[in-house]
């Protein structure tokens, strides 16, 4: 796998600069921008990757529903969302904002959240609570960031808070084969398999703690990683098979005391 350069993870500039895109975010559902950006990528996603799903129809059709994923590529997020039919809010770290006017536009009509990585950016959860109250669809990265090495990371409780603070379906999504993806310039395109798991709802805890937020963040977790390594082991292709073959299974709600 080819390096990428390290990340900057703290933005030291200060949360009132980030603002009014939450103000905006919160009243707004991602605009027309979202649909032009669909339809410059899908073409890329189905053609160049050649971006496989299995049951995306666990996605829920309409309501508030988290999408939580593993994270490569920054095009993950097109990726997720090439097969889906709603328009998909995303979390994006504070460091792409306020640096070019052009992209802070596109940022804002198509429904990209800023987060301030390493603060506790409570104004980000705000946003995340007013978009799920809205009906929308979010995906959050469990990692919080972009694997460095290629390999699946570690959860980060910023998932399992919003879960549990919410009570909102959860949709685990393995995302494999993104990790080859490192800019146009290396004309490398593998192919990329999305496997959408079994939605799973929580009990909502309004102030949960940071312990409550990790064991949630780590059961989410661990079915995309469950996934993950059987598309790693067997193959999108194998995968798909089984899924079709198999019985519908049943999971019921996970508990938290």
């Amino acid at each position: 796998m080819s390096e990428i350069k390290p990340q900057r993870y703290k933005d030291p500039r200060p949360a009132e600069l980030f603002q009014p895109f939450h103000e905006y975010e919160r009243a707004n559902d991602a605009g027309w921008v979202y649909s032009v950006v669909r339809m410059i990528t899908t073409p890329i996603s189905l053609l160049l990757y050649r971006t496989r799903q299995i049951e995306v129809d666990n996605v829920p059709s309409s309501g508030p529903v988290i999408l939580a994923a593993n994270h490569f590529s920054n095009y993950d997020h097109f990726l997720a969302g090439v097969w889906l039919r709603r328009k998909i809010r995303f979390l994006a770290k504070s460091q792409m904002f306020r640096r070019n006017a052009f992209l802070d536009f596109v940022y804002r009509n198509g429904g990209v959240i800023p987060i301030r990585r390493g603060h506790a950016d409570e104004e980000a959860f705000e946003t995340i609570f007013a978009v799920l109250r809205r009906g929308n669809c979010l995906m959050i990265y469990c990692e919080g960031g972009r694997s460095r090495t290629g390999e699946l990371g570690e959860p980060r409780p910023g998932v399992g808070r919003a879960a549990i603070e919410t009570g909102v379906p959860v949709v685990p999504i393995a995302i494999y084969g993104s990790q080859g993806i490192r800019g146009w310039k290396k004309l490398i395109f593998p192919q990329v398999t999305i496997r959408y798991g079994e939605p799973v709802s929580f009990p909502v805890v309004e102030s949960s703690s940071r312990e409550q937020q990790m064991a949630c963040a780590e059961e989410i977790f661990a079915d995309v990683r469950e996934m993950y390594d059987e598309l790693a082991r067997d193959g999108g292709r194998a995968v798909a098979r089984r899924v079709r073959e198999k019985p519908p299974l049943t999971r019921g709600p996970a508990r938290y005391s």
